[in-house]
């Protein structure tokens, strides 16, 4: 299982977008397909609202050397370290 945690770019279809951390993992690729790959996104500014209407919603993910990768919002976590988006991955893996 690979792992990846870097900076990245949150963008939704209307062109917003939110800086935060991803983590990201991938699992071994299965015959005939992209090896499947998920993560979380902590975004970098508590005061930027993604909330709850984020969830089964598809969003581009932009990493720092410009690749990109099409998420699903799995689920909203909120806690003292602000909010977390846990992410799966749609597309090959950007990473």
């Amino acid at each position: 299982m690979a792992t990846y945690r870097t900076a990245a770019t949150l963008i939704s279809s209307d062109g917003t977008r939110t800086q935060g951390t991803v983590a990201l993992f991938s699992e071994p690729g299965r015959k005939g397909g992209n090896p499947p790959w998920a993560g979380d996104f902590r975004p970098a500014n508590d005061a930027v609202e993604i909330g709850k209407n984020a969830v089964g919603k598809s969003f581009a993910l932009e990493l720092p050397d410009g690749s990109t990768g099409k998420v699903v919002v799995q689920s909203l976590k909120s806690g003292k370290g602000g909010a977390t988006l846990a992410l799966m991955g749609e597309d090959a893996p950007p990473f």
